[in-house]
Formats: structure tokens, sequence, C-alpha cells
């Protein structure tokens, strides 16, 4: 722009409000942290540098900041491994909120009282379930509605589980129950393992998991209560490599006898436990049939009358096959339980053979027989849903 000699020179607006709102060079904006600034955890703050009269206390806060900011990461580190006490303040607000707190350390989930005892005379298992404390919440309220549930491992299925009553709206249930499994070998107290779980049960959706404990029973001794106050543990894995042709479907006691007075072997069918449920009710209408294989003759099948609506029924019936002592040695007693159905075919439970070519119990029965004439010899044995050799229809 040109300007004549003697006139005024004229601003435009804008230059006019820029030097209204731009008197000077621009400065940085105070922030309210350069006058606190931050220092790392555990370290005490330092006086603050004195201040000069000609207003320098932002020059001033910006270095404290400045230098502060720069070394955090070298005293972080440093204090990374202090291990000095923190005061109870402190203390009291770092400590987890434990109704809030989902972990799976076994601390959070509760203790179980419980004990067992193997009556090795009577073949049974007693487990007497006491009482649990600190269980884990699981519903909306803080509670839970707590039950114990027990299972036979390998091989568990419904027909070994047991449980316990549910107990509503607490987490320090007492139950006070014993539950109790029967038809239990020594053969079973080497290599089986009890699986005790406790659950919260739901009455509309699925029963919640809350922990567990197994205890292998090997640790046990005949005849001999012990007690446990354990821990409960998350879910663990139950091993996929068991053979599932080897599934529990329930037991089963077997008397056998040789009578030398009649030339023949007296087989009885005393009673069954846990059983399979084979219908919609949770239960089975089971019987008993039993084959002296080989039978070319095909008449040496025998059946028990059908018990209704029950997983432990007491037969106490005897069958008798007509055969020389010497001919045992070549001959299978093939012993299968089934569910009775009205208008459908009739549904296996489970089966077990015993002879010279079974292995276990079932052989050394076999074997005790014949070693004692003219002397009942009674045996629990497992029922598996696999029988070999048998036509699995009725």
């Amino acid at each position: 722009m040109t300007q004549r000699k003697g006139e005024k020179p004229t601003i435009s607006i804008q230059e006019h409000m820029a030097i209204d709102v731009c008197p000077g060079p621009i400065q940085p904006i105070k922030q309210i942290s350069d006058y606190f600034p931050r220092y790392p955890r555990g370290i005490p703050p330092t006086a603050p540098p004195p201040l000069s009269r000609t207003g320098s206390l932002r020059s001033a806060s910006l270095n404290a900041t400045v230098d502060t900011l720069a070394g955090e990461d070298e005293l972080d580190q440093a204090f990374a491994g202090a291990t000095a006490a923190p005061s109870p303040s402190t203390k009291k607000e770092e400590e987890p909120d434990v109704e809030g707190y989902d972990s799976d350390d076994s601390t959070t989930l509760g203790t179980l009282d419980f004990s067992l005892l193997y009556d090795q005379e009577n073949n049974a298992l007693h487990c007497s379930i006491n009482k649990a404390k600190g269980l884990k919440p699981m519903d909306h309220n803080g509670l839970s509605d707590p039950y114990v549930k027990l299972h036979l491992l390998p091989g568990a299925s419904k027909a070994n589980k047991l449980r316990t009553k549910t107990l509503r709206n607490t987490l320090n249930p007492v139950w006070s129950e014993t539950l109790t499994y029967y038809g239990i070998t020594d053969e079973d107290m080497v290599r089986k393992t009890l699986r005790i779980s406790v659950c919260d049960e739901d009455k509309f959706r699925h029963n919640e998991f809350i922990g567990e404990t197994r205890i292998p029973l090997k640790k046990l001794k005949p005849n001999q209560t012990k007690n446990f106050y354990n821990c409960l543990e998350k879910q663990l894995p139950i091993d996929k490599t068991d053979d599932k042709s080897l599934e529990e479907r329930g037991r089963i006691m077997i008397s056998l006898k040789y009578s030398s007075q009649k030339s023949g072997l007296v087989v009885g069918i005393v009673r069954c436990a846990h059983l399979a449920a084979m219908d919609a009710n949770g239960f089975s209408d089971p019987y008993v049939k039993t084959y002296l294989k080989p039978d070319e003759n095909k008449k040496s099948k025998h059946k028990t009358a059908v018990k209704k609506k029950t997983l432990n029924p007491e037969f106490n019936e005897e069958f008798f096959y007509d055969i020389k002592y010497a001919d045992l040695t070549k001959k299978t007693l093939e012993v299968t339980v089934w569910d009775y159905d009205i208008g459908k075919s009739n549904d296996f439970i489970g089966g077990v053979s015993l002879g010279i070519n079974a292995n276990g119990e079932r052989l050394k029965h076999w074997f005790d027989c014949l070693k004692n004439k003219d002397k009942k010899i009674e045996r629990w044995h497992t029922l598996t849903n696999e029988l070999p050799g048998s036509v699995f229809s009725d």
C-alpha cells in the first residue's frame, strides 16, 4: 500500500485486532501440573526451587517437571523391586475384594470337610459329607445354593453318581450326609479315584461348578475312617484316553458254588447297585439273564424276575447248570442286565463275563469256585457297556 505525504497511516481492522490480541510474543499457557509436579511412587517430594522476584515461576516449574518426567522411567525401574512394607492404610486399599474377585485360586473357592471309610467286609465305601466353608458366591445375591456330587474315576457315568441335598442361600453349608457306594472291591480301591464336586443349583439354567477335590482310594486303609479338610480346586480335565467301551453301568453281586452232590454249578444273582438309568423317569426296570457258553444246545439261558422302577434291585435268585466239574475249565459264564420296556425292545444296561478267559476279580472268582467245591462264594463285579461275544438284543 502507498501512502501520500502528510496522511495518517491507515490500519485495517485485521491488523488492529492482531495488535490488541497479540501485543507481544505468544507465551505458553500455564498448567496446574506446573505447580504440582508428579513424582514416582514411593519417592518423597523435594522442596520446590526458590522463586526469583522476576517472575520466573513458569520456567522453574517447567524445568522441575521436565527433570522429574525424564528420570521417572529410571526411578520406576530402580524401585520396582523395593520390598519396603507399606503403611496400614496403603495395604488396606490394595487388598482385593473377595466378593467380586473372579479367580481360580483355590482359596477363593472354599474348603470341604468330609470323611471316608472303606468297609472291606461288606464291600462298601461310606462317604460322609460334613460341611463346607467360605464357598465362592455364584448368585446375584452374593450367596449360593450348594450341593455335593460324587463320581468314581475312571469310568465316571450317571450310574456311579451320588449327590447330597441342596442347601439354599449359604456359603457355609452343613450337610451331615453319608453317601455309600456298594460293590467296591479291593481292585477298585487300588485303581479308582473319588471325585468330589461342589456345585451351585439353579432352577432356570444349568447348575454351576464351584470347585472339586479328588482322593485316590489307595490312600484309605480298610475299616479305618479318614478325615479330610481340603481346599476346593478348579475343575480338572478328565483323561480322554479312557476306553469308552469300558464305561461303567453299575455293580452286580454274583454267587458261585459247584455242588458235588448234584454235579452242577449253582449261579446266584443276589443284587445290583448303582445301575444306569434307562427310562425318562430316571430309573430302570431291571432284570438279569445268564448264559453258560459255549452253549451248543442253546438251553443255558436263565432269567430273573423284573424289578420295577429301581436302580438298586435285589433278586436273590439261583439257577442250576447240570455240568461236569472238569468241563467248567472250558466254560464262560455271561451275565447281562436289561431294562424291561413295554411295546419296544428292551434296553441293554451292562454285562460281565466270568471264566477262564476273564481277568482280575472275575478270573479270581471263577478259580475260587473251582478250588472250593460245595462252598458258596459271593463277589461284586462291575458291569460295563460291552460284553465280548454277546449279542445285545433280547
